[in-house]
């Protein structure tokens, strides 16, 4: 994505809108002072119509994604907006995560969302915030472009189908990109590090799996004996040491009651 063209590619089959001259900003990062939590930016873009776009690559479960993205925007409006500037000199912002998981578990390639009002749904705020957050493992292939389900579809795709003929120019224009960066020696060491940091959040991301299931069925066992409580139910499901769940999963099964399980576990709401 530090390639323009490509970066610009990209936004244009997420957002279906068309970009003009981009200028891509390497490895931004924002720190105010060091007591407070800096952010490090994938890709950080800026558009001839000075819109921002950032984007995301998410491999590991975000477990407060809605809370990630707006500190996101927070950081980028302070990095944007300086002393003695109106509020109306801020640009347009698109923070983008593009996750190899469903972050909300219901199936879309594509989630965007818009600041409204509850009470009139036709009724924006119009702060020129959007959050979108992209989905590989998405079902609704009718709802979404054609090229946009290819990008899903590459990106996700294992190193042996990313190969292959996506009958789609930009796709391979990736894939040219890709090739060209694995040729190059010192592009070529941070292409290694990057696959085995890769490899590293994929196997965490398969262990949470499997501690989602576990948690899945603690919550399964207790609901045959009353109602889980939401708290209960949200305590069991923030677990992801496989130890801990496999303990609890026994708790479950041996315990007569909730309450004794909540007991069991230190549990108190």
């Amino acid at each position: 994505m530090l390639d323009e063209a490509n970066c610009r590619g990209l936004l244009e089959r997420i957002l279906e809108i068309p970009i003009g001259t981009i200028e891509v900003d390497k490895e931004k990062s924002i720190v105010y002072r060091p007591e407070f939590k800096g952010v490090r930016l994938d890709v950080y873009a800026k558009d001839d119509t000075n819109r921002r776009f950032n984007v995301e690559m998410q491999v590991l479960r975000e477990r407060s994604p809605g809370k990630r993205s707006r500190y996101y925007h927070s950081q980028i409006d302070m990095d944007l907006l300086y002393a003695g500037m109106d509020y109306e000199q801020l640009p347009d912002t698109y923070v983008i995560f593009i996750c190899d998981y469903d972050p909300f578990c219901s199936g879309k390639y594509r989630y965007i969302f818009r600041n409204m009002c509850i009470e009139d749904e036709t009724l924006h705020l119009q702060d020129g915030s959007w959050t979108i957050f992209l989905n590989t493992k998405g079902t609704n292939d009718s709802e979404i472009s054609k090229e946009l389900l290819n990008i899903l579809k590459f990106i996700g795709a294992e190193q042996e189908d990313s190969l292959k003929d996506y009958d789609d120019p930009y796709i391979k224009q990736l894939q040219n990109t890709i090739d060209a960066v694995k040729r190059d020696r010192e592009m070529g060491k941070r292409y290694m590090l990057l696959e085995e940091l890769l490899m590293r959040e994929r196997q965490i991301s398969k262990e949470m799996g499997i501690a989602e299931g576990m948690a899945k069925s603690v919550i399964s066992i207790l609901s045959q004996k009353a109602s889980v409580s939401e708290e209960l139910s949200n305590h069991i499901m923030n677990e992801t040491n496989l130890q801990t769940l496999e303990h609890w999963l026994e708790l479950a099964i041996s315990a007569s009651s909730i309450e004794q399980f909540m007991e069991n576990i230190h549990f108190t709401v």
